[in-house]
């Protein structure tokens, strides 16, 4: 019962709101995880559900260990998946409107300095195709807030060098146009002219980024260059395959940018996403305040 229940809102996801495939799996996994808990509790339907349950099992996987993000994602699914039961009538009531996010869960993103943003930046040698390659991937990556899966399906076609603009087409496909630094304009430029070209092999690619094979770059590539040149700048702090999209942000608000024009590069549908990073900055501010006050 569970199952086909999730499949028939899975299905809906993908045709009515047409959701990404990465996204899709994240909902039926979660929602897997909250079945699999309501019928280690002697539960086999929905019906039977309240908010005690939700609550439960939130707590349930906090004591596994999972970070508080990934609680409040699975919360949102749950959220999502009862509002659709109710819309197809299958259940009269949602229990999980009655329970809020556990925003004192949120932890504040790990972000890198400018001094270590421009440290990770130079470690590629630009004297290699594959060097060349990774400047222009970590240029682009902070120069924009793209997240890792939108710019491993940037395609050739979607990036305007004359004008220093590019189209991302982020989450449920939604496009949004993003500005380039001339940083990134330099470093892409580069990688066109001397080492896609060697990197395609006669081959043909309508993606910008290329593996050393030729084809499309993974997003487990793109992870593994980060992890790797932030380990050659010696950077210690705990790295996420966002870290370069937080800094983005944060570094934006630090210097001024108003949060809507934040919002608008990064694509959040709701600017309350985009209000984490105000935080960040109100930490820097009082770690300042506690530094330097003669009476902190």
């Amino acid at each position: 019962m569970f199952e086909e229940l999730i499949e028939n809102f899975i299905n809906y996801l993908s045709v009515e709101r047409g959701l990404s495939r990465n996204t899709l799996i994240s909902y039926k996994d979660d929602l897997d995880a909250y079945c699999r808990f309501l019928k280690r509790q002697g539960i086999d339907a929905l019906a039977r559900t309240s908010k005690n349950e939700i609550i439960n099992f939130m707590l349930s996987q906090k004591d596994r260990g999972l970070s508080p993000n990934s609680v409040s994602r699975r919360l949102a699914a749950i959220k999502v998946f009862y509002r659709f039961l109710v819309r197809e009538r299958i259940l009269k009531s949602d229990p999980s409107s009655l329970i809020d996010s556990p925003k004192l869960w949120k932890k504040i993103p790990e972000t890198l300095s400018l001094n270590e943003i421009n440290a990770l930046i130079s470690q590629p040698d630009l004297k290699d195709k594959q060097g060349i390659r990774d400047r222009a991937i970590l240029e682009s990556l902070y120069a924009t807030g793209m997240r890792v899966s939108e710019a491993v399906n940037l395609k050739i076609a979607n990036v305007n060098l004359d004008i220093g603009f590019l189209r991302c087409v982020g989450k449920g496909n939604k496009e949004r146009v993003i500005p380039l630094g001339k940083k990134a304009v330099s470093s892409i430029q580069k990688y066109l002219e001397a080492s896609r070209p060697k990197l395609l092999k006669n081959k043909e690619s309508e993606f910008l980024f290329l593996s050393r094979f030729g084809n499309k770059i993974s997003r487990q590539s793109f992870w593994k260059i980060i992890k790797r040149y932030a380990k050659d700048a010696r950077i210690k702090k705990p790295l996420r395959p966002h870290i370069l999209r937080h800094s983005f942000a944060t570094h934006l608000l630090e210097r001024g940018a108003d949060l809507r024009s934040v919002q608008e590069m990064l694509g959040h549908a709701n600017i309350s996403t985009t209000q984490i990073y105000t935080h960040i900055n109100k930490e820097r501010l009082k770690s300042i305040h506690k530094a330097f006050h003669p009476r902190p």
